[in-house]
């Protein structure tokens, strides 16, 4: 599950925790927010871990918007996060912070 909120024409996606298996739950709440958002930011203060079901998400949200001209950007993304996602090169397709 996820908080969302809207700022200044941003959508704002909190998890409340890990994005792992399954994600069917986070995914159904965030998909209509990708589609009808500008700008859409993760904050990641809540999550600890994430695997390879959360990327895909991540991904597959990332892709959606840039089809769209919009961009996905990960905040307060904790450090081992921020290096499995600059080795997975990540980082070259969406802003992480």
């Amino acid at each position: 599950m996820a908080t969302i909120n809207k700022e200044d024409g941003v959508t704002i996606i909190e998890p409340e925790g890990d994005i792992t298996a399954p994600v069917d739950e986070l995914k159904e709440e965030i998909k209509s927010e990708v589609e009808n958002s500008d700008q859409v930011v993760f904050d990641m203060k809540n999550v600890e871990l994430i695997d390879s079901k959360g990327i895909g998400l991540l991904i597959a949200s990332h892709n959606s918007l840039k089809k769209e001209d919009k961009k996905l950007r990960l905040k307060n993304v904790n450090e081992d996060i921020t290096k499995l996602m600059e080795t997975m090169r990540l980082d070259k397709h969406f802003e992480i912070n």
